[in-house]
């Protein structure tokens, strides 16, 4: 009887944590957008700290990012408890929110020229090289910003995952959303880290100047390594922004009386194309969500461009 009882207990823990690899699952799929953008954003806001402080710094935001999740993770269970409703209402402020990001990149990228990105580098080169500039602080400015941007995308994040568990129990959504909000952290200020300091391990295999093979294939793997980093960059950037349109303009969506429907009958209508319609089924609602995103995010830009232009700024003393 007893043995019987731990196996059926030992079953119930099972299949709760089955349902909650699956949860996560779920809501990993859901914020991969998000995580891939705030790899990039915060790889980006650690660059231009000096090589031998990259690792502190990047341990300083990680530790900023856990204190952030120690506040927003209370904060979304407790709306999830006690105001479900509100939960639609912040999913679609953060979906519209991931659309005005990605659009104010795109606008930024065909607005800006080349060259004014390039004189902003070297004009940060140069300061950093200024032997008056107080590093110290300079640091702790990129550490307080790169933990803003921290707590933005965690919010997010954290908004996403609790509005893809908001109709499992509350123990579930307590474990599917301190989960994520503790691996999310780990995985990416891990990654964050190997990205900031791949341009020196190349360095450093290159200047292995022997003459033995040896040598010569760490110096090859080197220069691969010094290649492909700003390579690496690009592409999350790149990956990242448009991750932000499907899955904002998807949250939106589906947000949206009857969008949701209307998705679905374009889906069967692709189904039925010949030959290519399993494809086109599954490519219809991705770009539906991608263009919905693109239009979303350029009428919020629009919105805070003209709010902006219409409040008077108070001038400093």
């Amino acid at each position: 009887m007893a043995g019987s009882s731990l196996l059926a207990l030992i079953d119930d823990i099972a299949t709760v944590l089955d349902d909650v690899a699956i949860l996560t699952k779920v809501a990993a799929k859901k914020t991969a957008g998000v995580l891939g953008d705030d790899l990039a954003l915060n790889a980006e806001q650690v660059s231009g700290v000096r090589a031998e402080r990259e690792i502190p710094v990047v341990w300083a935001v990680a530790k900023g990012s856990f204190k952030n999740k120690l506040i927003l993770v209370p904060a979304a269970l407790a709306i999830s408890a006690f105001i479900p409703w509100l939960i639609t209402p912040l999913l679609m402020i953060g979906g519209a929110f991931l659309c005005y990001e990605g659009f104010e990149k795109l606008a930024h990228h065909f607005l800006h020229s080349k060259e004014e990105d390039e004189a902003k580098h070297a004009e940060t080169i140069k300061a950093l090289s200024d032997p008056d500039v107080d590093l110290v602080e300079f640091e702790q400015n990129k550490i307080k910003g790169a933990i803003r941007t921290d707590f933005i995308l965690s919010a997010e994040i954290i908004a996403i995952v609790l509005g893809t568990v908001k109709d499992a129990s509350f123990g579930m959504q307590v474990a599917v959303v301190s989960g994520m909000a503790f691996a999310m952290t780990i995985g990416v200020y891990g990654l964050v880290a190997g990205i900031v300091k791949l341009d020196d391990a190349g360095y450093y295999l290159v200047k292995d100047l022997a003459k033995s093979a040896w040598a010569g294939f760490k110096r090859g793997v080197g220069r691969m390594l010094l290649a492909f980093a700003p390579f690496l960059m690009k592409t999350l950037s790149v990956v990242g922004t448009a991750a932000m349109f499907l899955v904002g303009g998807g949250i939106l969506l589906h947000g949206i009386p009857l969008a949701e429907s209307g998705i679905h009958q374009v889906e069967e209508l692709a189904q039925q194309v010949p030959g290519v319609g399993g494809v086109l089924s599954v490519i219809a609602p991705t770009l539906i969500n991608g263009i919905f995103g693109i239009i979303a995010g350029g009428i919020v830009l629009a919105g805070v461009s003209l709010t902006a232009k219409l409040i008077p700024k108070r001038e400093t003393a």
